[in-house]
């Protein structure tokens, strides 16, 4: 009987130190996201300066957060490989890494697609404020989530409470997506550049609700972490 508690026991510490070590790079990566989405969010103000280098170093800083990004998500594959069956909501934790992963692909092919719309196109539509205005929603909804991160382990009600409020940001960029849209459309004559334009506020509008899926995730491993 005794062999046993112990057996329980230690099985008991070895999943509370994989849930840590999982939480800790789940934590890692939504911090590395929030640190390309604000370099993002600086993407529309070089390009009303038509300043092609900062262009050319943001992409890059960008793309190597994209694949730091994606090591994290390899990195909290194996562990959950490492652990087998030991915890019990592992298909949560991996939902979550891979959720956020796909949030640093959006980030990446919204830079691409906006580094290629004319300078003159930003600035004649007058679209770069509405751009960095939405930009600047999904910063502080990927904020919520680093800060939702941090009390996964510590304090699940405060981390669902912080959760629950990326809803009201992300209904807010629904509202200026619409009209970020429809300004596109009536204020940008050549085809070409209008469908490239529309493609980066649809991409913005759907990070968001990515980061909103990530929202949900952070909920569903509070409550069983």
């Amino acid at each position: 009987m005794l062999i046993l508690l112990k057996g329980i026991m230690y099985s008991g510490a070895l999943e509370d130190q994989a849930k840590r070590k999982a939480t800790t790079i789940l934590q890692d990566e939504i911090t590395r996201i929030l640190q390309a989405t604000r370099d993002l969010a600086n993407l529309p103000d070089l390009m009303a300066k038509r300043d092609k280098e900062g262009i050319a170093n943001l992409l890059s800083q960008v793309s190597d957060i994209e694949n730091e990004v994606e090591s994290h998500r390899r990195k909290i594959t194996k562990e959950m490989a490492d652990v087998g069956g030991l915890i019990m909501n592992r298909e949560n934790i991996l939902n979550t890494a891979y959720t956020i992963d796909e949030i640093g692909g959006h980030i990446t092919g919204i830079a691409f697609k906006l580094s290629n719309v004319k300078s003159a196109t930003l600035k004649n539509s007058k679209l770069d404020k509405d751009l960095t205005d939405l930009l600047d929603l999904v910063v502080g909804e990927v904020q919520k989530l680093s800060e939702v991160a941090r009390y996964i382990n510590t304090n699940s009600a405060e981390a669902i409470s912080l959760a629950q409020e990326t809803q009201e940001i992300e209904r807010e960029i629904d509202i200026k997506y619409r009209k970020a849209t429809i300004k596109a459309m009536n204020s940008i004559n050549n085809t070409a550049e209008m469908i490239l334009m529309k493609d980066v506020i649809e991409g913005i509008e759907e990070m968001a609700d990515k980061c909103q899926e990530v929202s949900d995730l952070f909920i569903m491993l509070a409550f069983s972490l």
